[in-house]
């Protein structure tokens, strides 16, 4: 069973060990996030602005753990408006491969409903990036177009709330 947890100050510890964990493993699929954001007064400085996002009602920044509590994952609403944001997600390599981005998007899309209100959500994924595309698709978002992630061709996903 996991939890997702919304992002709090006292996390910054745990989610700054996560990225330094998975920083090479993330680093193969997605633009990696530059050395400064490693460094201790860099992470910092960047919780406290993603505190502040979510405060403003900006994003939702959430923690995904496992049935022993370990951080396993982040997934994330970013830029809500007009009911609607993209969904963002990253699970660490040593739960990869498990069925657990499948079921943190699930449970994020209901709470999306459920707890934002939200009515549809986008994504967007590198074309080569299959694991991430299936995990989308399991959970019933639908190419929409095509976009590009860095200097990478890739998929555009919407998924529509349907009550």
């Amino acid at each position: 069973m996991l939890t997702l947890e919304r992002l709090r100050a006292d996390h910054a510890d745990a989610v700054l060990a996560f990225e330094r964990e998975n920083r090479e493993y993330f680093a193969r699929t997605v633009p990696d996030r530059g050395d400064e954001y490693f460094t201790l007064a860099g992470f910092v400085a960047r919780h406290a602005a993603l505190l502040a996002e979510q405060d403003a009602g900006v994003c939702h920044f959430h923690l995904v753990r496992d049935e022993e509590e370990r951080l396993v994952g982040r997934i994330n609403l970013l830029d809500v408006e007009d009911g609607s944001a993209e969904l963002g997600y990253r699970i660490g390599e040593r739960a990869a491969g498990k069925g657990v981005a499948t079921a943190a998007v699930a449970q994020m899309c209901r709470m999306a409903a459920a707890t934002y209100g939200l009515t549809s959500l986008v994504a967007v994924t590198t074309l080569d990036n299959l694991a991430s595309r299936t995990v989308l698709e399991r959970n019933a978002f639908v190419a929409v177009g095509e976009t590009t992630i860095g200097d990478q061709a890739g998929v555009r996903y919407r998924r529509a709330h349907h009550p």
